[in-house]
């Protein structure tokens, strides 16, 4: 028998296989797979414990979300009725104030219209009483003034006297 290269090859092959099972690399190297075969089933446990963790999280945010988002459409909606009712008061406040305003006008005119009509009344009166006056004065001589005197005293003694 010769022995050629692939021979040697061959014998080398089997003697390297012969070492490996000896040495126990194979078993070595399916713990190692098993090892990570398992890590790796850990990661995907715990990747999936997060995802369902994830997923409730984002169930309650959005119940936050939309329950804050109703608050604040009730917020606002209070926000309009209250707006509308001191909008209300306001006008009716305004309106009472003008008609405040309007009385408190036609008081000061009707008091204007009472003084005026007082000093016209109060000027007549002396027109009157100086052109009593001037009449009396034109129309008595001396001697009625003088007997005028004498009557007021007369009256001055009966009263007095």
């Amino acid at each position: 028998m010769e022995i050629d290269a692939t021979f040697i090859a061959l014998v080398a092959f089997i003697i390297f296989f012969g070492v490996l099972i000896y040495l126990k690399v194979p078993t070595m190297i399916l713990g190692a797979l098993d090892a990570r075969s398992n890590e790796i089933a850990k990661e995907l446990h715990e990747a999936r414990r997060l995802r369902e963790e994830a997923e409730k999280l984002h169930a309650e945010y959005a119940a936050k979300h939309a329950a804050a988002e109703a608050e604040a459409k009730e917020i606002v909606a209070t926000a309009k009725e209250q707006a509308a009712l001191v909008a209300e008061e306001t006008r009716a406040s305004m309106q009472a104030a003008m008609v405040r305003r309007e009385r408190q006008a036609d008081d000061r005119i009707a008091a204007a219209g009472a003084k005026a009509a007082d000093e016209v009344r109060a000027a007549a009166a002396e027109a009157a009483i100086a052109a009593a006056e001037k009449m009396i004065c034109d129309r008595m001589s001396e001697s009625a003034q003088a007997a005028l005197v004498q009557d007021g005293a007369a009256d001055l003694k009966r009263k007095f006297g």
